[in-house]
């Protein structure tokens, strides 16, 4: 199974055949925090680039000691005209400057994903910054999709996967408390590992 799951983290978008995308089953992790466990369905199909790059945190180990630290709900958005509401989790901040290259913007225009209740998708800044840290959405999200207006440059954020299981767990971090935007204290991932 890892041999198999190596071999689809050195596929890239472009480098990966439209038939060989369509084809690949959906992988699970699970992850385990100090609040109970997700488990979570990440689409290789669909979203190519974005899963590999999760699951080769998963696969190195990444998401062990790391942690959920931002809840965004409707209190914590001051003069933000576009509401919206996730939570976002990353590696150890220590280990940051261990990140693995960021990844192409994969645009739900393009995968025919949509950022509705549980969907999985990679944190940025610009197009193409994506590297460790990646939000759930709580409740349908349509603002993250291409061409919604939360991001000024309309390009929306990659949704690649969904929680299976596990999202009043999911719900009772985004209920945690908070300093702005901050968990606090920020809600730890004890493991994340791939589900046979």
């Amino acid at each position: 199974m890892l041999a198999a799951v190596a071999l689809t983290l050195t596929l890239t978008a472009t480098s990966t055949p439209t038939a060989t995308r369509t084809a690949a089953p959906p992988t699970r992790v699970l992850l385990e925090t100090t609040l109970g466990e997700l488990e979570v369905e990440v689409d290789r199909a669909r979203a190519p680039a974005s899963a590999a790059n999760f699951l080769r945190y998963v696969a190195a180990g990444r998401y062990d000691g790391g942690r959920f630290h931002r809840s965004v709900t409707a209190a914590n958005q001051p003069g933000s005209p576009v509401l919206i509401a996730v939570v976002q989790a990353g590696v150890d901040p220590a280990r940051e400057k261990d990140d693995f290259p960021p990844i192409a913007l994969e645009r739900t225009r393009d995968t025919g994903l949509a950022h509705r209740d549980g969907t999985l998708s990679m944190a940025r800044a610009g197009p193409d910054t994506a590297t460790s840290d990646f939000f759930v959405c709580v409740g349908d999200q349509p603002e993250l999709d291409f061409g919604g207006r939360r991001n000024p440059d309309g390009q929306g954020f990659a949704a690649f996967g969904r929680v299976v299981r596990g999202m009043e767990v999911v719900r009772r971090i985004w209920r945690a408390p908070v300093e702005g935007q901050a968990l606090t204290p920020p809600v730890a991932i004890r493991r994340a590992r791939l589900l046979p």
